[in-house]
């Protein structure tokens, strides 16, 4: 009995122990201070990946936990279904709060990576974000709008560390019409 239950867990142990890695020969950043990465960050591009497929306009939101996690809200409009949509997780510091290395979970005790990869430390202003392969790349920014300069420069080192660029979609934050601002009856988890 024992034997047959390790066999049917193993598969899930290795899948959420893989999820919180850092892509390879990548290193997420050193000097983190989690104070200054809490509030809003605006999606600026991203790779696609199925759960942000057709969302508009996506944010997220840190916020301290009390167990000295943060709280994680990421918010989207999706276009298509005319709905803004938010999921809510918790995320946690895998080598200590000064090092820009995260896992997240949006569900129950599975996680994914977040590793912070190219982070301006002086004003916390824009970020270079992968998951744990390099499937997954977020460029987040304290604005909806980051300077053509900055976006490029951010584009260059993520080629440099070889995310394929050219998949990248561009997030619009844009007023689209007929678009409703979110409010908690039109939100959907």
């Amino acid at each position: 009995m024992m034997k047959r239950l390790f066999w049917l867990l193993l598969p899930c142990i290795l899948l959420a122990c893989a999820g919180t890695g850092t892509p390879e020969g990548t290193r997420p950043v050193t000097h983190f201070k989690p104070d200054q990465y809490l509030g809003t960050w605006y999606e600026i591009a991203r790779l696609d990946h199925s759960f942000e497929r057709g969302l508009q306009q996506v944010t997220a939101t840190y916020s301290k936990r009390d167990d000295g996690g943060l709280k994680v809200i990421n918010r989207g409009y999706d276009v298509e279904k005319g709905i803004w949509k938010e999921a809510e997780g918790k995320a946690y510091f895998v080598d200590g709060p000064d090092t820009g290395k995260l896992k997240v979970s949006f569900f129950g005790p599975f996680y994914g990576a977040y590793n912070i990869l190219v982070l301006d430390h002086v004003n916390y202003n824009f970020s270079l974000v992968a998951g744990p392969n390099r499937d997954y790349l977020w460029i987040l920014s304290r604005t909806p709008e980051l300077s053509y300069p900055i976006k490029a420069e951010l584009i260059a080192r993520a080629q440099q560390l070889g995310f394929d660029t050219s998949k990248l979609i561009f997030v619009e934050h844009d007023s689209t019409p007929g678009m409703k601002l979110p409010h908690q009856d039109t939100l959907h988890r």
